[in-house]
């Protein structure tokens, strides 16, 4: 086998991508402090044309370069917008109909693996601070907690790595 080179990948450009039809999955930063787990998530975002992202709270934005260092330019495909409030960004959204999980390990949560998607429904996934994960009040609003099963002697993934995870799950699950 060949390695194929960035130019045979046949990836969208900007504009392209701007255009393209987006995957109904909304992605919503909770005070993520490490700007490099931002940037992470944006490039994530942007290889599974996701419809938006929210940074709320402490969540730096763009444009910083410690974004920029792990994002890629993905920032300038990507939709984002700030807002100051997790919870009101929550209520919000439930309004407009759309599905809010929280990703976090919580009492009554669902397993990942075992959640089923609707092909008919927008979906938006909450992910937390590093040390203190999606706020109480937060998790207490969305219409649920999904928990990525762990098996090791650790307690969390990073949440870069959690993003990647759930993006992949509910993609996969969305068009396969």
């Amino acid at each position: 086998m060949r390695k194929l080179a960035n130019a045979e990948l046949n990836r969208l450009d900007i504009p392209s991508f701007k255009e393209a039809k987006k995957t109904p999955i909304i992605i919503v930063l909770d005070n993520i402090r490490s700007l490099n787990n931002i940037g992470s998530v944006f490039r994530t975002a942007d290889a599974f044309l996701i419809e938006k992202i929210y940074l709320c709270g402490i969540t730096a934005k763009p444009p910083h370069k410690d974004i920029h260092k792990t994002a890629l330019g993905s920032t300038e495909s990507v939709d984002w917008e700030y807002r100051e409030s997790t919870l009101d960004l929550v209520l919000e959204l439930q309004k407009q109909g759309v599905n809010v999980q929280a990703i976090e390990q919580a009492e009554g949560a669902q397993l990942l693996n075992t959640f089923e998607v609707h092909s008919d429904q927008s979906y938006a996934v909450v992910f937390g601070n590093e040390v203190k994960g999606v706020a109480q009040e937060v998790v207490s609003a969305c219409n649920g907690v999904l928990e990525i099963p762990q098996f090791g002697t650790k307690h969390s993934l990073n949440i870069s790595v959690s993003a990647g995870v759930v993006i992949w799950d509910l993609w996969q699950k969305r068009t396969l």
